[in-house]
């Protein structure tokens, strides 16, 4: 019999798939190809940026040190060379126990949140959903304002402000956790609305306590740390934010890499590839909460890094998360180096907030990525 006039599109679809199987791979694996040169371009000129940028953050300050004496000082106490110290007491001091481990702490403040900002927006499967989405930062700032006004958590001593907000973090994950699902099913519009609530709500009880203290220096504390800072930063405290960053980005890397890919397209999709939307984004939202919680713990609440840099990320390399990632990273760390530097030296001596400037930088990106969106539409 004739095929029908719906039959023949199918038959020639196959005969067309067939023979683009052995006919195109050449022209997809050079795509490919070009693609990953393009993601080694990239991660080779960021790192070779940031090396850069952990000299000169560390250089500068109130006390300005030569890219040479700072790039001597750190190669002595990395790798013993050079074994001869030609610097001062004071200069060995001041790059390696105090600008250096803020700068550490800097990289991978600013390289969590950029990771963390990728995994949301697939997550969610929103351009604008960054870790304040999910309201974790609002329960981090809860939880550092009642360590400061209050005393919470005095008997970690010296640890009691970032495990505080640590906690508090871990109390707003639960929640919006448990609010999304509530209806059975853990989707993106529930945990949208989810965070939104939740994140209010905790807002609301860090004014409160702010209000209910009477201390206007503890006013003043709790307010530089919702805006972020560096400050804190010591050899012995970037570890746990150290081991969470590089943990979670090679899990979105090598495990997780393709899930995303899949959720970012679509539910319908992510079962089609045998992946369960529902119970992968529990467990990354579990993951995204951890890492958060200790970003904030040890760096107070930093805005629009993980907003804007998972869009530059995509703009340079495309929307393959495997390439997405480590770009992000670097680009978060760069980020926040130089937001901390231009922290420490616009007002010198007196020190702003680094969410200041994170936000004055974002703020313009934002409006820009809107107008491309708009004119991408139209």
């Amino acid at each position: 019999m004739a095929q029908t006039a719906r039959e023949r599109p199918v038959a020639s679809g196959r005969s067309l798939a067939g023979r683009a199987s052995t006919s195109s791979p050449a022209p997809d694996r050079l795509g490919l190809r070009a693609q990953r040169r393009r993601t080694v371009s990239w991660i080779i000129g960021l790192s070779a940026l940031l090396l850069v940028s952990i000299v000169l953050g560390v250089g500068a300050g109130a006390v300005q040190i030569s890219p040479v004496t700072v790039a001597k000082i750190i190669g002595h106490h990395l790798i013993g060379w050079p074994a001869e110290v030609t610097w001062t007491l004071p200069e060995g001091s001041i790059v390696w126990d105090v600008r250096m481990p803020r700068v550490v702490l800097g990289i991978f403040v600013g390289a969590g949140l950029a990771v963390c900002g990728v995994a949301l927006q697939a997550m969610v499967r929103n351009v604008l959903a960054d870790p304040y989405l999910l309201g974790i930062n609002s329960g981090a700032s809860s939880g550092a304002a009642a360590a400061i006004l209050f005393g919470f958590g005095a008997g970690f001593g010296q640890y009691a402000l970032p495990i505080s907000a640590f906690l508090g973090a871990l109390v707003a994950s639960f929640l919006v956790f448990f609010i999304a699902r509530s209806g059975g099913r853990v989707t993106s519009i529930r945990l949208l609305l989810a965070g939104v609530a939740v994140g209010y709500a905790l807002y609301a009880a860090t004014s409160f306590l702010i209000f209910a203290s009477g201390s206007a220096q503890g006013a003043r504390s709790v307010l530089f740390w919702l805006l972020g800072s560096l400050g804190l930063a010591r050899w012995d405290g970037p570890l746990a934010v150290v081991v969470v960053v590089i943990v979670g980005t090679i899990a979105l890397l090598t495990i997780w890499g393709r899930r995303l890919d899949a959720l970012a397209i679509g539910d319908e999709t992510a079962h089609t590839l045998g992946i369960s939307p529902e119970r992968f984004r529990t467990v990354l939202l579990a993951v995204v909460a951890l890492a958060i919680g200790v970003l904030v713990s040890a760096a107070g609440s930093i805005g629009f890094v993980g907003l804007v840099v998972p869009h530059m990320a995509r703009r340079a390399v495309g929307g393959v998360h495997a390439h997405v990632v480590p770009v992000a990273a670097l680009m978060g760390a760069i980020l926040l180096v130089w937001a901390d530097l231009a922290a420490r030296l616009l007002l010198q001596p007196q020190e702003i907030p680094i969410g200041i400037v994170t936000s004055l930088v974002g703020a313009p990106f934002l409006l820009i990525l809107i107008r491309r969106f708009q004119a991408e539409s139209s």
